[in-house]
């Protein structure tokens, strides 16, 4: 066998294995597909969740690896259109983003706090146009596993940058960054909170530093849609949403870091 495509053969099946390591040690932190379903189910109000301000919708999530492979990708419903389907990519490029701005044990960026600086004229314009989505990877297998155990983005690497709510870091007790989790279906504001309450029902918010309260979202925008932390967020369907967001964040606090 031509000595080339040996060595090809061999870095594909190393990236394979290394993907595999990462994606084992995040779905054991997870309590795997199933893990990540139920507490996906108990932040949503269609399967018997709280509401979270915004239109009370089912819902996908995705959580990556700190390598950004997806490693599991589950929804609410029963069926894939009983959520907006588009919404399952979307997941998994918020979870991306927030893997791929946030830090091992240093600051944790979430894609709702990417608003504000990649609006025109702000200090990261034109970060949402980077890291395309892998579309190979976005749309490939039966669409009747999407959300299930056998997602067919499974394994893959997705790409993409989000810049808005509803993407978070995952942390571990001793602060380390084992991947992140992304959650769309709603409106950014309300994904934003679901995600938060995802993970605090999977026992990963152990954040050691953010722009606010950790990671959560900031809602600074004045009246002309000027961030005056410079990393702030729109109120989406309305200023109650605040209010949901403070609610959120008093009953799901940050877990903290032992010293």
């Amino acid at each position: 066998m031509n000595k080339y495509l040996v060595a090809v053969l061999m870095t594909v099946s190393s990236l394979s294995v290394n993907a595999a390591s990462k994606c084992a040690t995040v779905m054991e932190a997870i309590g795997g597909h199933a893990g990540l379903e139920a507490a996906l189910r108990t932040s949503v109000k269609p399967s018997g969740g709280p509401g979270n301000g915004g239109f009370d919708l089912h819902m996908w999530a995705t959580v990556v690896s700190d390598d950004g492979t997806v490693c599991a990708v589950a929804k609410t419903g029963s069926d894939i259109n009983d959520q907006w389907l588009g919404s399952r990519v979307i997941s998994a490029q918020k979870a991306n983003t927030a893997n791929a701005f946030s830090l091992q044990s240093a600051l944790a960026l979430s894609t709702a706090n990417l608003w504000a600086p990649t609006q025109p004229g702000g200090s990261l314009f034109g970060l949402q146009f980077s890291n395309p989505v892998d579309t190979s990877v976005a749309y490939r297998g039966k669409s009747e596993r999407f959300g299930t155990k056998k997602d067919p983005m499974n394994g893959k690497r997705i790409g993409g940058v989000n810049v808005f709510g509803g993407g978070l870091a995952l942390y571990n007790a001793n602060g380390d960054m084992v991947g992140a989790i992304g959650v769309s279906g709603d409106s950014s504001c309300a994904d934003h909170n679901i995600a938060w309450r995802t993970r605090d029902a999977l026992g990963l918010d152990f954040v050691p530093a953010g722009l606010s309260t950790g990671d959560n979202i900031i809602f600074d925008l004045d009246a002309n849609g000027m961030s005056k932390s410079g990393f702030g967020h729109p109120t989406c369907t309305g200023p109650e949403n605040v209010d949901v967001n403070n609610d959120v964040i008093k009953n799901h606090p940050l877990n903290p870091l032992s010293s």
